[in-house]
């Protein structure tokens, strides 16, 4: 079984190369995004909790986004591997992800970041937002403090897997190809 945490900065990349991935070696692909988005459409338990904190402004606890990607992976237990996506975002949630995947007699196996200049990823994005319809995608200043929470949150994580000798910086810029190969190897390399 292989289980890859993939994560990176906004616009980095990690949706797009997440569906190639997820196809060439046949993993299930976990978004906390996609996760959240069906359990608050259709109003499951864990759904209408989320939804409470998110009326209110506030963050979804740790505790109830953990309950969501079990219930995921608990619907998938014969899958050959997992790509999360969007999770773990804070040291805590990484614990809960090793003591959940122990749990049930497997590892993570490796993190990848794809990494990018913010100069870019800022045009990337802003560019992104001319078709998304988001509106954090066409504000610069919006853009900027998502990479401040970033550097802040989700950085750390990097001690947190090289310690276990688990992280993995892969270049994002290039061809959508080039960073599918990239990834690619290290996969293949592990």
């Amino acid at each position: 079984m292989i289980n890859i945490v993939l994560f990176g900065k906004p616009g980095a990349g990690k949706g797009t190369q997440a569906e190639f991935l997820r196809d060439k070696y046949n993993l299930v692909h976990i978004s906390t995004g996609d996760i959240f988005r069906y359990n608050i459409k259709n109003e499951t338990e864990l759904g209408k909790q989320a939804q409470v904190y998110m009326n209110q402004g506030e963050l979804v606890p740790d505790s109830l986004t953990i309950k969501m990607l079990e219930s995921e992976v608990d619907k998938n237990l014969d899958a050959k591997g997992f790509l999360f996506d969007g999770f773990p975002r804070t040291e805590a949630q990484a614990i809960a992800l090793d003591q959940f995947l122990v749990s049930k007699g497997w590892e993570v196996t490796a993190t990848v970041a794809l990494e990018a200049n913010d100069d870019v990823l800022v045009q990337r994005i802003l560019e992104r937002g001319k078709t998304s319809g988001r509106a954090d995608d066409q504000d610069e200043s919006k853009i900027r403090n998502r990479y401040a929470e970033y550097n802040e949150k989700t950085a750390p994580l990097i001690d947190f897997y090289k310690k276990q000798d688990k992280f993995y910086a892969v270049d994002g810029i290039g061809e959508i190809a080039e960073v599918t190969q990239r990834l690619s190897t290290v996969i293949e390399n592990l």
